[in-house]
């Protein structure tokens, strides 16, 4: 019987690893053709943002360029409100075929504070591909104010606690969370007052209810060309390549303070690596184009590609960061 059994039992484990290894590649055959072959027909891109903002005006430069080297449409859809929640779901009701992908953004990370019950979880829900674009915000005030530097608004606030109105977009907004941040690496008091738009903030400034704005540079551009208002420092660790003058917040004294955006692509959970390297390589080539950087650049954004291990990892930073601004800052939740 024991020799029987050492004769038989390599010739069992044989049939029992050979069997296992060819059903192994059955099943991964179709998927690894499908990856191979990507992408054969068109590709979703779904936004949580309407049409016309810095995110979409990004999007569609990009997967314009992106179709293009591809050789397949890239579509934009936009669904916009509820946190990104109906656009979350969208892409992750949607196969794992890299046929239905979604824009994350730093608002994705704000999210994951600002809301009780958000419905899924972008660093688990998710695989990373790349960004797409970086941009920061200004701070500008009228022409003509006593304020024509930061540094003289943060002195005039220091000196007249509550006095002074700092102007952004909806509460749980980076420009909103930003004030926020403002206040306490600054050290001062002021009075943060939200509006429903870009442009509501803008006219608020304009009209003297407010003394300083925080907002993205396509929503102030104009403004600061016509002399109308005058941009008094960027929210980013380096001064901008659109504004070179203009100093940071940290540099004219506003403590150790950043607050960017960006926008970057990602799949649902389970998508294959090979689409994922597929991507990521096409939009390193198509964020390298001047053409693109200078079309982006005059909309104040700065394109540019990451491995997908970066934009992770500034999503989870921005989650932690966003979280502990909101908690100081007793926001509720929604």
């Amino acid at each position: 019987m024991a020799n029987k059994r050492k004769r038989d039992t390599p010739s069992r484990r044989g049939v029992s690893f050979g069997s296992a290894a060819a059903l192994l590649a059955a099943l991964l055959l179709p998927q690894i053709a499908h990856a191979q072959n990507y992408p054969s027909r068109p590709v979703r891109l779904i936004l949580p943002f309407g049409p016309g903002g810095v995110a979409d005006v990004t999007a569609r430069l990009v997967t314009e360029k992106l179709g293009e080297k591809l050789g397949q449409r890239f579509v934009i859809e936009n669904m916009p409100g509820a946190g990104g929640i109906n656009a979350a779901r969208a892409v992750l009701s949607a196969p794992a075929d890299g046929y239905t992908l979604a824009l994350l953004s730093n608002g994705t990370a704000i999210s994951v504070s600002l809301f009780k019950n958000l419905a899924f979880n972008p660093v688990t829900d998710f695989v990373p591909v790349s960004s797409m674009g970086y941009f920061d915000f200004i701070f500008v005030t009228q022409a003509g104010s006593p304020y024509p530097t930061l540094a003289e608004f943060i002195k005039a606030a220091k000196e007249k606690p509550r006095t002074l109105n700092v102007g952004t977009i909806n509460v749980g907004s980076t420009q909103n969370l930003a004030a926020q941040l403002f206040k306490s690496t600054a050290g001062v008091d002021v009075t943060i007052v939200p509006f429903r738009s870009s442009p509501d903030v803008m006219i608020a400034l304009l009209r003297g209810d407010i003394q300083m704005a925080i907002e993205n540079y396509s929503a102030v551009r104009s403004h600061i060309a016509d002399k109308a208002a005058i941009a008094v420092s960027s929210s980013g660790l380096v001064r901008t390549t659109f504004l070179p003058d203009v100093p940071t917040v940290k540099e004219a004294g506003g403590g150790d303070f950043e607050a960017r955006s960006w926008n970057a692509i990602f799949a649902p959970k389970g998508t294959p690596p090979e689409v994922i390297s597929t991507l990521n390589a096409a939009l390193r080539e198509v964020l390298d184009m001047p053409e693109l950087k200078k079309r982006a650049l005059d909309l104040g954004i700065q394109a540019k590609a990451s491995s997908p291990e970066e934009i992770q990892e500034r999503l989870k930073a921005d989650i932690d960061k966003w979280a502990q601004v909101i908690e100081r800052a007793g926001i509720a939740k929604q």
